[in-house]
């Protein structure tokens, strides 16, 4: 049965965990995009304001619901110069996000709405992940340095 008051709870913890995660994806792109590989940064911004337009959405869901929306705090997050630590590291950060969807998508706490908002967001980021999930194994088959080279010459792979 929906729970408004808990529905307002997990989209309050997603615009906070997701405008975080995307202003940490506009930082990367730039750093990037500084070290040459403006096309890997060129698909981080795009991501970033993908990213933004679910907080967006999420947002006026909230406000839809007779919620408040509120700026909370989130802890530093690293930044990486090293990209395949990166997409390593923003792989996990899917997979554990990915999780947490699921978790509360099986929960029942949502309305028809919010429930339909959620599955468009969770099958953007599980394409998110999977993309990452195909960059780690295609540094597995040709090495970092190969894939750096492909990324200089081609850019990131499969949008």
């Amino acid at each position: 049965m929906a729970d408004k008051e808990k529905t307002i709870e997990v989209l309050q913890a997603i615009v906070t965990g997701l405008s975080a995660n995307s202003f940490g994806h506009r930082i990367q792109s730039k750093v990037f995009a500084g070290l040459g590989f403006q096309a890997l940064g060129d698909k981080y911004t795009t991501h970033a304001t993908e990213e933004m337009d679910f907080v967006e959405q999420f947002m006026d869901r909230i406000l839809d619901l007779g919620g408040e929306i509120k700026q909370e705090a989130q802890e530093a997050k690293p930044i990486f110069t090293d990209i395949i630590e990166f997409i390593e590291y923003d792989y996990n950060v899917s997979v554990e996000g990915i999780a947490f969807l699921n978790e509360v998508m099986d929960s029942g706490i949502f309305d028809a709405t919010t429930y339909d908002l959620m599955k468009v967001y969770l099958k953007d980021e599980e394409e998110d992940m999977y993309w990452s999930e195909q960059q780690l194994d295609l540094i597995k088959m040709i090495g970092k340095q190969n894939y750096l080279t492909q990324l200089l010459i081609n850019g990131p792979t499969a949008e």
